[in-house]
C-alpha cells in the first residue's frame, strides 16, 4: 500500500514551500493537504501561486485535497456563520457554502489531484431528512463541479449521526449519486461503540473505500493520534492493518495527524 501524509499534522501552521520541501525530503511520495485557510488560504492567489510553481518541479504529488471546515483563518472560532457544512438547509447559505467549497476545488485547475474528501455535516449532529436533503443538493452540485476538474468527491465516516457506516452506504443507495469513501479509522474507533465496532464499520464501507485516514484514540476523544500497538483503549491495530491491506494497493495508508507540543 502507498503511503501518504496529510498536512493536518502543520494545519495551525501556514502551508509554505520550505515545509513541503521536509515532506519531501523525508522520502514521502504523496500528500493530502488539508484546506484550513491559516494553513492553506486557497482565497489567496500568491499563496495557491507559490504552491503551484514548487509542484511543478517536485516529484511530491497532491493526492487529495480536505474540504474546508470553516470560512475564517481561526479554526471557526470567528462565530457560527464561518462553519461550512453541507447540510445547511437554508438555501442561500448552503449556496455560500458550496461556493466556498468550490474555491477551493479550482486548486485542481492549476495542481491536479485526484480526490476531495468532504464531511457530511459537523462533528455530533443529529439526523434528519433536512440535512440529508440539504446534502444531496450540495453534493449533487460538488460533484459536477469536481468532475470538470478530474476530482472524485469522497465522503468521509466522522462521528454524527448522518455519516455513520450505515448512513453513508443509505445515503449513496438512496440519491444514486457517484460517491465513494474515505475510511477513517479513529473516527470508526468513536463511532463503533462496541468491541471490534471499528471493525464492522470498516467491512459496511469496503465496497467504496477509496482512501483513507489513518490515526487512532482512546474511545473517547477524536485526538488524531499516531497509531501504536501499546494504547490501552486505543484500535487493534493488527485486526486494523489487515483489513486496511484487503483494499488492494489502490487503497493508500493516509495518515492524519494531530500536531503534539513540545514537552
Amino acid at each position: 500500500m502507498r503511503h501518504i501524509i496529510s498536512t493536518h499534522v502543520f494545519v495551525q501552521h501556514r502551508l509554505t514551500v520550505a515545509l513541503l520541501d521536509r515532506i519531501a525530503k523525508a522520502g514521502i511520495g504523496e500528500i493530502e493537504i488539508f484546506c484550513a485557510r491559516q494553513h492553506l488560504d486557497y482565497r489567496n492567489p500568491a499563496q495557491v501561486e507559490e504552491l503551484v510553481h514548487w509542484f511543478r518541479d517536485s516529484d511530491l504529488k497532491l493526492h487529495s485535497l480536505h474540504s474546508p471546515m470553516f470560512s475564517d483563518t481561526i479554526w471557526g472560532r470567528s462565530g457560527p456563520n464561518a462553519v461550512v457544512s453541507i447540510t445547511e438547509p437554508d438555501k442561500a447559505k448552503r449556496i455560500a457554502v458550496t461556493d466556498e467549497i468550490k474555491r477551493a476545488l479550482e486548486i485542481a485547475e492549476l495542481i491536479p489531484f485526484r480526490y476531495l474528501i468532504q464531511h457530511i455535516g459537523v462533528g455530533g449532529e443529529e439526523y434528519s431528512d433536512r440535512a440529508v436533503e440539504a446534502a444531496f443538493n450540495s453534493l449533487e452540485e460538488l460533484s459536477i463541479f469536481a468532475g470538470q476538474r478530474q476530482v472524485e468527491v469522497l465522503v468521509e465516516n466522522i462521528p454524527n449521526a448522518l455519516s455513520t457506516a450505515e448512513r453513508l452506504t443509505a445515503f449513496v443507495a438512496a440519491t444514486h449519486l457517484p460517491l465513494h469513501f474515505v475510511f477513517d479509522t479513529g473516527h470508526a474507533h468513536l463511532m463503533g461503540g462496541v468491541a471490534c465496532g471499528a471493525a464492522r464499520e470498516f467491512e459496511i464501507m469496503r465496497d467504496r473505500i477509496r482512501s483513507t485516514h489513518v490515526h487512532d484514540n482512546d474511545g473517547k476523544l477524536d485526538n488524531h493520534l499516531f497509531p501504536t500497538h501499546d494504547r490501552e483503549d486505543g484500535l487493534d491495530w493488527k485486526q486494523m492493518m489487515a483489513l486496511l491491506r484487503s483494499c488492494g494497493d489502490d487503497v493508500p495508508l493516509l495518515l492524519e495527524l494531530r500536531e503534539v507540543s513540545e514537552m
